[in-house]
């Protein structure tokens, strides 16, 4: 038996792990309740094997050893998840039609708390919230499984290359090849950067602001003028998305014309301000409409992404379940 499990402490030792592995297995999932999964699974293995723990390799990196086969095991089943943008091109308004794509595996929102472990170093913080974006997860799913894992290793969170070798059962050479492929991918999907938000600046507190105002208001040119020229619309898990002023407009006008009257909470999903969107209940009150993850870079709004099942992410994310009037 290891020196680990005489300590009477294993559970709190494996514990302390589950923020960081969390985010580890989102990154290499895409999933916020298959990253859960898999951690979960993770730490029924190492409980029921801790008596094989040798103490060769630190705790931490025998936890991330098997959580990466178990996230690959996953990946190797075909899961792959992808945002609206990933699989169509934009639709015009006067087209856009609501095709809901159930085959599809979409891409997930997270909370930060259950993937960001605490920090001190707001660097290290930034670093790590960028790496959550919703825009750099779907890129990392364009990467074969064990070229994912690398790269989320190597470059998030900062392992060395024999590590990374050892726990791929690997050799640095093909660690740092398989690195330089997936640096290749990625660059071809060129994941934009959006603005530091959190903490949110004086200029960003005050964007947001004026968003909720012009979108409880309902007034479309106050809206526009926080949006990029080309900023993007995708409504999970409907593959259609927008793009532009004029069809944003167009489709809020027309058939999203019901959301009028509907009030936005702050909260934050993936590194970024986001808000749960409640409609107008006929019944009085209001009622869970969509989680809007927004995307800001250079004072302005690039991407709003409404995600639709709030069924699984009101929960997930610890918001009402309606409003009162």
């Amino acid at each position: 038996m290891s020196d680990l499990a005489t300590t009477g402490d294993v559970d709190s030792r494996l514990e302390k792990y589950r923020t960081e592995l969390t985010g580890y297995c989102y990154r290499m999932l895409g999933s916020a309740f298959e990253a859960e999964d898999a951690v979960q699974d993770t730490m029924v293995r190492a409980w029921r094997s801790i008596d094989s723990f040798e103490g060769r390799s630190s705790l931490r990196s025998w936890l991330y050893r098997i959580a990466t086969n178990v996230c690959l095991d996953s990946l190797n089943a075909g899961n792959k998840r992808a945002r609206p943008m990933d699989l169509t091109a934009a639709t015009p308004v006067a087209q856009a039609r609501l095709n809901e794509r159930p085959e599809i595996t979409w891409l997930e929102p997270v909370p930060d708390g259950r993937v960001l472990p605490s920090v001190a170093d707001p660097a290290e913080t930034a670093v790590a919230r960028e790496s959550i974006r919703l825009a750099f997860v779907a890129a990392l799913q364009h990467l074969p499984p064990k070229q994912r894992a690398v790269l989320i290793l190597r470059e998030v969170l900062a392992w060395k290359a024999a590590e990374v070798a050892e726990l791929l059962g690997t050799t640095v050479a093909s660690v740092n090849s398989a690195l330089q492929r997936a640096r290749a991918t990625l660059a071809e999907q060129s994941p934009a950067t959006s603005d530091t938000a959190n903490p949110l600046d004086e200029e960003q507190q005050q964007l947001l602001e004026r968003y909720v105002v012009a979108f409880e208001g309902y007034d479309m040119k106050a809206l526009t003028a926080l949006l990029h020229e080309d900023a993007t619309m995708s409504m999970p898990p409907y593959d259609l998305w927008l793009r532009g002023h004029d069809d944003i407009v167009g489709w809020m006008l027309g058939v999203g014309e019901v959301c009028r009257g509907s009030k936005l909470v702050p909260t934050v999903a993936n590194g970024s301000p986001a808000f749960a969107h409640y409609h107008p209940d006929p019944e009085g009150g209001f009622s869970p409409w969509a989680l809007i993850v927004l995307e800001l870079s250079d004072g302005k709004i690039d991407e709003m992404s409404f995600f639709l099942d709030t069924k699984r992410w009101f929960p997930l994310f610890g918001l009402p379940a309606r409003l009162g009037a």
